[in-house]
């Protein structure tokens, strides 16, 4: 530990890991509130605090609130919750975790895919249930990867994580995104409604924020059609859950896996109850192994922009902005 570093102040709102909280408190001087609310800050905390670690909502005026605010680093590859165009106005780097959990990510959405499809969830009940010895057999399942037309939402890094993996089940590829990936074997569909019409399988890595609200919706859910299976490993404000129930009850998409929500951690009734979908708990990323890393990579970006000037992760909309 330096002595530079262990002047700097770094504000940890609301909950964030343990192992990113342990780093910081050896590293830095930690300061804690219970959420990243600017009436919680006191004056010391105003004049002193030059970093914030976090994993919750970091709005414009908690940004204003902190006149000394030099990075946010924020916990997850995902970073809607945070205002990143406003700290960059404001000249604040904003830093994610990426990479670090990619591998881990794209194995939950293949598992998901599998489940969706297979039943397994509902199988293991069925042995557990003692109902292999009362029924018989769990019954043969509908749904199958065999033949499928697979069509990813986001093809960056996690998202051809994914098409890597699919390519091992021999199930044709097509893609998504603002602008086509240069160097990928994958069809290129310039709109999401085209990508929907052209396949029977949607996995979406698609980010949170306001560009992607509710794009999943029921006319791209038509155009799947009733063969039609959707998965969501990116952000659960991508989806219009009324829409998507209601595929689901009437058939109009066969099945769907879901392990993120627009408001977690409550999920919909509509949702529960649908039998032909598969929901678990946002897990993507959720391994022993997979949230260290992300936890160091928090506190390495807070180390690397006040030792080295040079954060490891900057995201997109404030990679330009330099120590002071």
């Amino acid at each position: 530990m330096t002595a530079s570093l262990s002047d700097v102040t770094v504000l940890v709102p609301a909950r964030l890991h343990d192992r990113s909280v342990a780093r910081i408190e050896e590293t830095f001087r930690l300061h804690r509130i219970a959420k990243a609310d600017p009436a919680l800050l006191d004056e010391d905390m105003r004049k002193s605090v030059r970093a914030v670690a976090s994993m919750c909502v970091i709005d414009a005026a908690f940004i204003d609130s902190l006149p000394a605010l030099e990075i946010i680093a924020n916990f997850g590859v995902g970073y809607d919750a945070v205002d990143a165009q406003h700290a960059a106005r404001r000249g604040v780097m904003v830093t994610n975790t990426p990479d670090v959990l990619t591998e881990e990510v794209a194995d939950t959405a293949i598992g998901l895919l599998l489940n969706t499809l297979r039943e397994f969830g509902r199988a293991e009940n069925w042995l557990r249930a003692g109902n292999w010895v009362l029924k018989g057999p769990y019954p043969l399942t509908r749904g199958t990867l065999r033949g499928r037309r697979i069509g990813i939402v986001g093809l960056g890094r996690i998202g051809q994580a994914i098409a890597r993996r699919l390519e091992g089940f021999g199930v044709s590829i097509a893609y998504h995104n603002r602008n086509p990936v240069e160097g990928v074997p994958y069809a290129y569909h310039p709109t999401l409604l085209g990508l929907a019409e052209a396949v029977d399988t949607l996995i979406s890595v698609a980010p949170g924020g306001a560009a992607t609200a509710k794009m999943f919706n029921t006319e791209v859910f038509d155009a799947l059609g009733p063969e039609g299976v959707f998965i969501n490993i990116g952000r659960g404000s991508t989806v219009d859950e009324d829409s998507l129930a209601a595929a689901l009850r009437d058939g109009r998409i066969f099945a769907a896996g879901l392990d993120v929500f627009a408001d977690e951690p409550h999920v919909p009734v509509s949702l529960l109850d649908a039998p032909n979908a598969t929901l678990l708990p946002h897990v993507g990323s959720a391994s022993v192994h997979t949230r260290n890393a992300m936890a160091d990579l928090v506190v390495d970006n807070l180390i690397g922009w006040f030792r080295d000037r040079a954060p490891l992760t900057p995201v997109p909309e404030t990679r330009h902005i330099k120590p002071r």
